[in-house]
């Protein structure tokens, strides 16, 4: 049997914990689907491009880049599409005051350094005509990715301590939010192998805590899927 295990908005968890913003802190909380929020706030025409819109501009997306994506430009012109991020940032406050700051920060440290100790370094860019840049999406990206892959590596790690003496199963798979095993059900009790993997996303916070000595708080949960291959995996979560 193949078990996916999928982080709950992992990318939008992380930017919220690091940007501490309050309005997306009650939104998870509270388990609101913000995107489709989002969709209903902005009048945008699907849930999709709600969150494809708001993905993008947490890794430092501009008007204009919506202006000029296929999936984007028949929407909206350029001001259409400030409209909206003007609007977004008024709803999240925190985000915005965040993004601001670590692009400052960065401009002036040429470097980062997050509550894991993680340090990211921005070597500054000269273009053609000899105008210094700093690569603003990489700010704005590294930190929550970065963020990510230390979550779900706590993640793996407990996973990988609750069932090291569970007889057939192991671990096959790992990309990015998921975390994807293999065990044999006629060895393995398949409520059990769901609840324990449930627990150790939801353990996140406080591994995290246990490591960093500092607060994660908010929640981590998980979608889980099940089939007999990848290609007939369904939810159970």
């Amino acid at each position: 049997m193949i078990l996916n295990a999928d982080a709950k908005a992992l990318e939008w968890v992380c930017a919220t914990y690091l940007s501490q913003d309050t309005t997306a802190m009650t939104e998870i909380k509270n388990e609101i689907d913000q995107h489709t929020d989002n969709q209903n706030r902005f009048g945008l025409p699907s849930r999709l491009i709600a969150k494809t819109f708001v993905f993008r501009l947490i890794y430092g997306g501009s008007a204009y880049s919506y202006a000029m994506d296929n999936n984007f430009k028949d929407i909206g012109n350029e001001d259409y599409w400030q409209n909206i991020i003007d609007e977004f940032y008024r709803k999240y406050t925190g985000l915005k005051d965040w993004h601001d700051k670590i692009f400052a920060d960065a401009k002036r440290d040429l470097k980062l350094t997050m509550p894991t100790g993680r340090t990211y370094l921005y070597p500054t860019e000269v273009n053609s005509m000899g105008k210094v840049k700093y690569p603003r999406t990489r700010i704005l990206n590294y930190p929550v990715q970065g963020l990510g892959a230390d979550l779900m590596a706590i993640a793996r790690v407990s996973l990988r301590n609750r069932l090291k003496d569970t007889e057939g199963i192991k671990i096959i798979n790992t990309v990015h939010d998921s975390i994807m095993l293999d065990f044999d059900t006629s060895v393995c009790y398949t409520n059990s192998i769901v609840e324990t993997v449930k627990q150790c996303f939801e353990d996140i916070p406080s591994n995290y805590a246990k490591l960093f000595g500092k607060e994660f708080n908010l929640p981590m949960r998980v979608d889980i899927q099940l089939g007999t291959n990848w290609g007939n995996l369904e939810d159970v979560t």
